[in-house]
C-alpha cells in the first residue's frame, strides 16, 4: 500500500509542491512573522466598549423592591435582561454556554431586609471571558446599585443591597485572554486564504499551471498534490498561535486539545477553500490580494473577534451567523476558556463543518474547471 502511494503521481506531485514551497523563502517567512507580529499586537492592543449585554435574573422576592431593582438594572443600553430562571444552576448553565454575558440572584428575604434596613445580598455572576466586557459590566452594576441604595434611602449609612460578583473563566479580568483566542481565529483566515491563493496563481503567472496540465496527473491529483502540503504549513501556525497565546499572555487551555486541533484543521479548509475561489476568479497574485480584502474584511468585523456581536445592529447579528469565522472564535474560545465540549460547541462544529464542505466543494469545482 505503502510501496504504491510513494510510486505514484499524485505522490510525485506533493513532492514537487513541498520542494517549490521550500524554495519559496518569502512564502515561509509570510507563515512565521505575519502571525506572530499580528497575534502580539492585537493581543495588547484592542480593547472595545460594549452595550446591549444580556443578563439572566433569579427572582426569588418577587416583590416591589426586587422588580424595581431589575427595572434600574435594564433601564439604559448597557444591560438587557434575556430571560428570567428559577434557580441558580439553570442560570449558571447559561453563561456558561455563552448565552448571557452575566446572571443576577435576587434572594427571598431581599424586601424583608430592606424594610428593616439590613442589608440585602444581591449575587451577580459575570462571564469574565471576554475581560474588558466584564470590568465594564461590574462597573456599570456597582453603580446602578449605588444609585439604587441613594433612591431607597438616602440617610442610611450601610447599603441596603449589596453585591458579590464572581467572575467565570477569567478571575484576573485580563483582556487578552479575550482578544487572543478571536486574533487567532483572524490570523488563520488572512493566511490560510492569502496563502492558497498566492500559490494557485503563482502557478499561472510562472506559466507552470500549463506544465500541470500536460502531465498525466487528473485533475484531483494536481489540486490535493497542492492542498495537502499547505494545509500542513498552516497547521504549523496553529501550533505557532496556540504557544505564543500560553507563553506570552498566559491564556489558559482547558479544554480538549484533540478536539481543538480537529475544528481548527477543519476551519483551515474553510480559509483553503476562500484562497482558491480567489485565485479562480484573480490572473495576477496582487489582484487575488486585492479581492481578498473585500472577503475577509466582512468576516473579521462580522466575526465578535474584536468587538462583541451584541453590540451590532440585529441586521447584522442574523449575518453573523453565515460567518464560519464567527463559529470558529466561539469555538476557541469555548474549547481554550471555558473547557467545553460538542454538547456545547456542536451548532458551531456543525457550521463549520458545512461552510468547509460547500466552499472547498465550489472551489474546487471552479478549479477544476480551469484545468480542463
Amino acid at each position: 500500500m505503502l510501496k504504491h502511494l510513494f510510486e505514484s503521481r499524485f505522490f510525485a506531485l506533493v513532492i514537487k509542491e513541498i520542494h517549490q514551497i521550500l524554495r519559496d523563502k518569502s512564502l515561509i517567512i509570510f507563515l512565521i512573522f505575519p502571525p506572530t507580529i499580528q497575534l502580539l499586537i492585537y493581543g495588547f492592543a484592542l480593547n472595545p466598549d460594549v452595550q446591549n449585554l444580556n443578563i439572566g435574573i433569579v427572582d426569588r422576592a418577587q416583590t416591589y423592591e426586587s422588580r424595581e431593582m431589575v427595572a434600574a438594572l435594564t433601564e439604559n443600553d448597557v444591560f438587557v435582561a434575556h430571560r428570567f430562571f428559577l434557580d441558580e444552576g439553570n442560570l449558571a448553565q447559561e453563561v456558561r454556554e455563552g448565552n448571557l454575558t452575566a446572571g443576577v440572584v435576587i434572594p427571598q428575604e431581599f424586601a424583608r431586609n430592606i424594610e428593616q434596613d439590613r442589608t440585602a445580598e444581591v449575587q451577580i455572576f459575570i462571564d469574565g471571558v471576554d475581560a474588558n466586557t466584564a470590568g465594564i459590566a461590574s462597573g456599570y452594576m456597582q453603580q446602578i446599585i449605588e444609585q439604587y441604595n441613594r433612591q431607597l434611602n438616602a440617610n442610611i449609612t450601610p447599603l441596603l443591597a449589596n453585591t458579590q460578583t464572581i467572575f467565570l473563566y477569567n478571575p484576573g479580568l485580563k483582556s487578552s485572554w479575550f482578544f487572543v483566542p478571536g486574533m487567532m481565529g483572524v490570523i488563520f483566515t488572512l493566511i490560510s486564504s492569502l496563502v492558497s491563493a498566492g500559490t494557485v496563481v503563482r502557478e499561472k503567472d510562472v506559466g507552470t499551471l500549463e506544465q500541470l496540465l500536460m502531465t498525466p496527473a487528473n485533475a484531483w491529483e494536481i489540486l490535493l498534490a497542492k492542498i495537502v502540503p499547505l494545509f500542513i504549513l498552516l497547521m504549523g501556525d496553529v501550533v505557532l498561535a496556540l504557544c505564543l497565546g500560553r507563553l506570552v499572555f498566559d491564556v489558559p487551555f482547558r479544554g480538549n486539545l484533540l478536539l481543538f486541533f480537529a475544528l481548527s484543521g477543519l476551519y483551515v479548509f474553510v480559509g483553503m477553500g476562500i484562497g482558491i475561489m480567489l485565485a479562480t476568479i484573480s490572473r495576477t497574485q496582487q489582484q487575488a490580494f486585492l479581492t481578498s480584502f473585500f472577503i475577509n474584511l466582512p468576516l473579521i468585523q462580522l466575526s465578535g473577534a474584536i468587538a462583541p456581536i451584541e453590540s451590532m445592529p440585529p441586521l447584522l447579528q442574523s449575518l453573523s451567523f453565515f460567518n464560519p469565522l464567527r463559529h470558529y472564535v466561539a469555538i476557541v474560545r469555548g474549547i481554550m476558556l471555558k473547557g467545553v465540549g460538542l454538547d456545547v460547541l456542536g451548532f458551531h462544529a456543525i457550521a463549520l463543518f458545512l461552510f468547509a464542505v460547500v466552499i472547498l466543494s465550489v472551489s474546487i469545482n471552479r478549479f477544476r474547471r480551469q484545468l480542463v
